[in-house]
């Protein structure tokens, strides 16, 4: 019997197994709208047996996006046009899930394949980012707008907004983005968050605005869905946020209504990023990251919380996979390169571990055909 894909009830929705797809930005919406590569995209892993489906980094307003290229849910239209997606994924079996953002400071730039870099004020998509304090994330980047309190309370809003939305969407699983950088991580971070007054400080006032949003959207949503708040369980940089931090974090978001916390790490200031050796030198994130590197702050927050927590960050390997489950280092792995690799990853998976024999977790539009191969091909 294997862990992996053992399922997994958290409130009022069952995942069908513990492999989540990482919410991974396509940065291919028009303004904020999902296109046919959006639903291309996901229904790819939903037909590839992930338990959990979670659509990319989704922005609350026009200003949180990371680029211009960003999903967002921030009007009715934006919900209407996502919906077929979450009615395919659940077709399949699959529990679609979705990952509320806003980008802060690290907004308003370039996509990936576009060199990432920030749009200059001249640029006809650019927009002013806002943050905690007026701290740019590194040079170069644009000076953020430092958010007034009233500011503060109309992101909390529109943080419900988008939510409800989410809801009558569909979506069984909520996410609230708190890591990389962005704007909730980069109020509970010193690195970025300067501020004087009950927003910052220290730690109990800098967690203060990512869990007015975690109560306020446990207050929207009811009781019977599933909330997780994804972390930088650690900065990885001198004076900045710890793994001791997001304990005390978790705990609080514990009592907030959060379920599971999904454990990242890094992110808070520009590229290129680093992260601490355990003798206090950088290292370089791109050259630094073993397989499943970012495990034991999954473990650590499941050992000291009465959260479940997710591992995500170079995982593999089927076999790693379970033994992640299996030692109870977390309770979901989730993938992101690898499933965009492999979009039927879980279902490649399940045979690996002798986990489905018969292939009856296939689609029944792909098992009639798939167990034919496999006969054919044992008789070779």
């Amino acid at each position: 019997m294997s862990d992996l894909f053992s399922s997994l009830t958290i409130r009022g929705t069952t995942l069908p197994n513990r492999v989540v797809v990482s919410p991974l930005c396509m940065y291919s919406a028009i303004d904020g709208m999902p296109q046919p590569f959006h639903f291309a995209h996901l229904s790819s892993f939903a037909r590839g047996g992930a338990g959990l489906v979670f659509t990319e980094a989704t922005a609350i307003v026009p200003q949180g996006r990371i680029t211009p290229q960003c999903l967002g849910i921030w009007n009715d239209q934006q919900a209407a046009a996502i919906k077929p997606i979450v009615d395919f994924i659940k077709s399949m079996g699959m529990v679609a899930g979705i990952q509320l953002a806003h980008a802060g400071r690290k907004a308003s730039t370039a996509a990936p394949f576009h060199g990432a870099k920030p749009l200059l004020s001249d640029h006809p998509d650019s927009w002013q980012v806002v943050g905690p304090s007026a701290l740019p994330v590194a040079e170069g980047f644009p000076m953020p707008h430092e958010l007034s309190v009233s500011e503060i309370n109309e992101l909390v809003s529109a943080f419900v907004d988008a939510a409800k939305r989410s809801i009558d969407c569909g979506f069984e699983v909520i996410e609230l983005h708190g890591a990389h950088g962005y704007l909730m991580h980069s109020f509970l971070s010193p690195i970025s968050n300067q501020r004087t007054d009950e927003y910052g400080g220290d730690l109990t006032q800098r967690m203060r605005f990512p869990l007015e949003v975690t109560r306020a959207v446990r207050a929207a949503i009811g009781d019977d869905i599933p909330l997780f708040f994804r972390i930088s369980a650690i900065d990885g940089l001198q004076g900045g946020w710890t793994l001791d931090d997001s304990v005390v974090l978790s705990q609080q978001l514990a009592d907030a209504g959060i379920d599971v916390v999904d454990c990242s790490s890094g992110g808070i200031q520009g590229a290129p990023r680093f992260r601490i050796n355990d003798d206090g030198s950088p290292l370089k994130q791109s050259s630094a990251r073993e397989p499943g590197f970012q495990v034991p702050y999954a473990q650590r927050i499941k050992d000291e919380t009465s959260l479940k927590s997710m591992a995500v960050g170079v995982i593999i390997d089927p076999h790693q996979a379970e033994s992640i489950i299996k030692n109870n280092e977390a309770d979901l792995v989730a993938l992101g390169r690898e499933i965009m690799y492999d979009p039927f990853w879980p279902l490649h998976a399940a045979q690996t571990l002798n986990a489905d024999p018969d292939f009856d977790l296939w689609p029944p539009q792909y098992k009639w055909a798939v167990d034919r191969r496999e006969q054919i091909r044992k008789q070779r």
